[in-house]
């Protein structure tokens, strides 16, 4: 937590009359980042310091900042803060700055919570984990410095070198031991080398294979090369400091020893499998599945080195990522453009989506005899090959394309009115008929896969549990990494045995639903429940609404589906008028905009606009972003096929929807109204709590010029806690910290003044309850554990500083959690198939949680699997409490959490992920669609479409490049179009 001034004694700069000036403050334990401009021991209100800039700290600074937090929880009690009035919010909504300084943001004020101890609450039962046991000799391991010159152009072309300086030197300048190597600056040794730096000289040869041996034709992977490796003394991975944290007796984790071990685990796949993030991939560990438009399913394994309560763990798990197939570039391309005639140019978009879908790719050229030649490619050519002409000599003759190949190869070319595959640079470009070129095995496809490939790969992947657990034993087996040379010459033993762990499983709440329904409350099975007998608990009026269509049904269809949507709407508690106040339209899809507009100009006080949207994909993001940031509509998007089905849950879902969009509760927990009792949740009703969900979303891989976009959702409702305002920003590309959390600013006539998203939903939530939050619960989701310290250092001090704006000395206490899905932790049930183990999906049972053998050894997390599976195998989520100023037990965060996916407004079933980052992640997505349209992923037209460009050659020479640009500086954020105020006010993302 935050201390200073004369609030205690403390060390090393934490303020009072014991402790000195810290570090980087003076002797009241003020905090001045670098690049902030406050003076030494000032306070951050008065420095002007303006924007914070994430790069100002390096990841050495922040580790070694919040790695000094010394947490004492008796030290930081507050008093409560009072329920406020009127005239508090009325100070509040001011956005000038309050006289007095913000609290100090000491670097010393925030560490990772420790754990309070396990939980209790729920029925006892046993898991299975696919974690593995790792034993390890006590033996230092030696890390060594590797520099390559010239500069490799892969971690494969490091690792062919390092093979062959280990394969002639093995035995003499590294004394028979068997070095372990990352790909890029380092190696791993069981014990010293006979050197503390050695320069040695290697000659990699050109590696050839066969490729058709028929043809008696060589792949050329790369010309002959010298290089010169230098190998330096880096230090001692201590295994001892390893034991003490595991053993809880040692806070920060010793990233040296853990990564050499990783190294080490993972050097023999390196050499044999395709390398992806941490997963391995080979058509050996699988068969192959065509997934569609060119691209097929590989099958591999995800493995991770983890410190646990029971010591190391080896995470393994199955995993599945798609792959170009390898095959010829024309045939891709009609795959992938659903083409067939190549007789005829291609448009101006067939062309930017296939220069999309080929850039970066590697292909064979194979149209001499005597060697095939690799290439990358950088774009296509903007005109079509028959009219590409290029320089052959510095007179300035030209030869077209076709001729050269002609002339040169005796080749035909056919494909003439295609454009060119383009190599190199735009200086001097090489072009490459598409015909004469096949794509390289064994390249991962990084894009948007479309709705038939993303279902391919499902379908290839989705295993029930024990199948799954089957194949993650045999992966393991295969492996075999007790017989592998690295972990023999490392002294590394695993087991073959899944762990087995202790698990409980929580309650399920209880629901309350409207007085006026048959059911007023309601205890759900295993994970779900319905609408039967039930009324939400607070039903919307929806008095003007109308409907549009842009699909191919006919208007009997639309009516009758209208008239359903709304009779369904009004069984289950809403006041939905039956007549729609415009007529029904039939519209055609190429006219959205004019139509949306038309629409509002009729009734500018619409409560609801139901969309049908067309058969084929590409308008939705275009309806939301001219509802919700123009026109100030809220809609509701339906499917065609969804609406043929005539189905009744999927009514009772989209009615829960709309009743939420146009301002409605659903349900809400019981527990929530209770003062007393068993039942009652004492750490969310005894005094004014608000939670808030955050998330960012980043452009996918290959895309650089998007912005990431962030979301903060926060509950208006206390106790009840189930409506979420939601706010949204553009920040830098793939910058992970929130930017937009609090801001201020200089104004010549007002001064500072305070902005952001945490103080805006601070003043909504004053606003809506008349009280100010006497506690924050922040669910933070999207951030890896290497961002921990990054992202807690900073948001924790944006939240305070958006707090004090509001009023001088007004901290609510905070618990910050950080939500992880992305991970590969899976639990199995003890027993497959028995019914009071395992939903019908096979998976363990809803509300199950684990917080002990497989968590971190001294920190307080938990995996809780809070939803019943529907297909494959549910995925745990991975709840890390980073920071608890609110003292919260392992059980109450736990019930808590668990408690709150059950509240969902989307559906009648529990949820894997608590609802605030679930909104969060829901709205963050919506926002891009403001930015990008339906064409997420996209990459639009730029440098590298090549064309007639100075200096080009038709292979003439190997030359590679069209990679991303390094940036000098940012790019510049556009903000997003800003959402209507009366569309912000409701769950408008839902």
């Amino acid at each position: 937590m935050y201390r200073g001034g004369g609030r205690g004694g403390g060390r090393d700069g934490r303020g009072g009359g014991r402790g000195g000036g810290g570090r980087r403050g003076g002797g009241d334990g003020g905090y001045a980042p670098r690049g902030r401009g406050s003076s030494a021991g000032g306070s951050c209100a008065s420095s002007g310091r303006g924007t914070y800039a994430p790069s100002g700290y390096t990841p050495s600074d922040v580790a070694s900042l919040a790695g000094e937090i010394k947490r004492s929880l008796f030290l930081t009690e507050q008093p409560d803060v009072g329920s406020g009035s009127g005239a508090d919010v009325a100070v509040a909504e001011s956005a000038v700055a309050v006289p007095s300084s913000l609290p100090p943001a000491s670097s010393k004020a925030l560490v990772h919570a420790p754990r309070p101890g396990s939980g209790t609450v729920g029925a006892k039962c046993r898991v299975r984990a696919n974690h593995f046991l790792v034993q390890v000799a006590e033996n230092n391991l030696y890390h060594y410095d590797v520099s390559i010159t010239p500069e490799a152009k892969s971690r494969g072309t490091n690792r062919a070198v390092m093979a062959e300086l280990i394969a002639v030197h093995k035995d003499s300048f590294f004394g028979g031991k068997l070095p372990a190597y990352d790909g890029r600056k380092s190696i791993y040794t069981a014990g010293s080398l006979p050197f503390e730096s050695k320069d040695l000289v290697v000659k990699l040869k050109d590696k050839e294979k066969d490729k058709d041996k028929d043809k008696e034709k060589k792949v050329k992977l790369r010309d002959d090369k010298e290089y010169k490796v230098t190998i330096r003394y880096a230090g001692r991975a201590d295994l001892a400091l390893l034991q003490l944290f595991l053993h809880g007796k040692l806070r920060d984790l010793p990233q040296e020893a853990i990564q050499a071990l990783d190294v080490v685990l993972r050097e023999s796949p390196s050499l044999n499998y395709t390398i992806v993030s941490r997963s391995f991939f080979s058509p050996l560990l699988g068969p192959r599945g065509d997934i569609g438009d060119g691209l097929e399913c590989w099958k591999g394994y995800y493995q991770s080195l983890r410190p646990t309560q029971m010591g190391l763990s080896l995470n393994i798990d199955i995993s599945a990522t798609a792959f170009y197939q390898p095959m010829p570039v024309v045939e891709f391309a009609k795959s992938c453009l659903n083409i067939q005639d190549t007789s005829k140019a291609l448009s101006d978009k067939d062309r930017v989506k296939l220069k999309k879908a080929l850039r970066g790719l590697r292909v064979e050229a194979t149209h001499r005899k005597d060697m095939v030649q690799r290439y990358k490619i950088s774009g296509i050519t903007t005109i079509p090959m028959c009219n590409l002409m290029f320089p052959v000599d510095e007179q300035g003759t030209s030869i077209s394309v076709v001729d050269y190949f002609r002339e040169r190869y005796n080749c035909n070319l056919r494909y003439t009115a295609w454009p060119c595959l383009q190599s190199g640079n735009e200086n001097r470009p090489t072009y490459l008929p598409m015909e004469v070129c096949n794509i390289v095995e064994g390249q991962k496809f990084s894009k948007k896969l479309n709705d038939r490939q993303v279902t391919g790969l499902l379908r290839a992947t989705c295993q029930r549990p024990s199948d799954r657990e089957s194949s993650i034993a045999n992966m393991v087996r295969h492996n075999d990494y007790n017989n592998d040379k690295y972990a023999k010459e490392f002294g590394i033993k695993v087991t073959d045995q899944l762990i087995t762990v202790d698990a409980r499983v929580l309650p399920a709440p209880t629901l309350k639903y409207s007085e006026y329904g048959r059911e007023k409350t309601c205890i759900p099975g295993v994970g779900q429940w319905n609408m039967i007998g039930k009324k939400m608990v607070h039903g919307a009026t929806v008095e003007k609404w109308t409907c549009v269509s842009f699909s191919r049904l006919r208007l009997e269809e639309v009516r009758r589906f209208c008239d359903d949507l709304v009779q369904m709407c009004n069984t289950i508690g809403m006041k939905f008028n039956r007549q729609p106040t415009i007529d029904f339209r039939l519209e055609r899809s190429d006219r959205i905009e004019m139509t949306l507009r038309n629409i509002h100009r009729d009734c500018q006080d619409l409560n609801m606009l139901l969309v049908i949207l067309p058969e084929f994909s590409g308008s939705y993001g275009k309806i939301k972003r001219v509802c919700e940031t123009e026109l100030g509509i809220v809609s509701q998007c339906c499917l065609p096929k969804n609406i043929l089905k005539g189905n009744k849950q999927y009514l009772e879902n989209v009615a829960l929807k709309i009743n939420v969009k146009v301002g409605g509760t659903n349900t809400f927990l019981e527990s929530t109204l209770l003062r007393n009792g068993p039942d009652r949740n004492p750490f969310l009703t005894d005094k004014p709590t608000i939670i808030f969900g955050a998330d960012v979303t980043h452009p996918p891989p290959g895309e650089d010029s998007s912005p990431s976009i962030a979301a903060v959702v926060a509950s208006m409702d206390w106790p009840t806690a189930t409506k979420y305002k939601g706010l949204v920003c553009a920040q830098q590309h793939r910058q992970e910290i929130i930017s937009d959390l609090f801001t201020e600013k200089l104004d010549p006539q007002k001064g500072t003044v305070y902005g952001g998203m945490i103080r805006e939903l601070l003043i909504a939530f004053l606003r809506a309850t008349k009280m100010k939050p006497a506690r924050i619960i922040f669910y933070r989701d999207g951030v890896s554990e290497g961002q921990f310290n990054h992202v807690l250092l900073y948001e924790m001090d944006s939240i305070r500083k958006a707090c004090q704006s509001l009023e001088d000395g007004y901290l609510p206490k905070v618990t910050f959690v950080v939500v992880q899905k992305r991970h590969h932790t899976r639990l199995f049930p003890e027993v497959h198939g028995r019914r009071d183990m395992t939903d019908r999906s096979g998976n363990i049972l809803p509300g199950t949680v684990v917080d002990k053998m497989i968590c971190h050894p001294s920190e307080f997390d938990f995996y809780l699997c809070s939803h019943a599976g529907i297909q494959g195998t549910s995925r745990p989520t991975h709840y890390h409490v980073l920071f608890d100023e609110n003292g919260y037990s392992a059980d109450a965060i736990q019930v808590m959490t668990n408690n709150l996916c059950y509240t969902y407004a989307r559906c009648t079933r529990s949820v894997s992920v608590v609802p605030p980052a679930y909104y969060a992640h829901l709205a963050a997505f919506r926002a891009r669609y403001y930015v990008e349209g339906d064409n997420i992923g996209e990459v639009e037209e730029g440098p590298g479409s090549g064309g007639n460009g100075p200096g080009g050659s038709a292979l003439v020479s190997a030359r590679t490049g069209g990679g991303a640009k390094t940036r000098d500086k940012p790019l510049e954020i556009k903000p997003l179009p800003k959402v209507k105020e009366n569309v912000k006010e409701v769950m408008f993302y839902c």
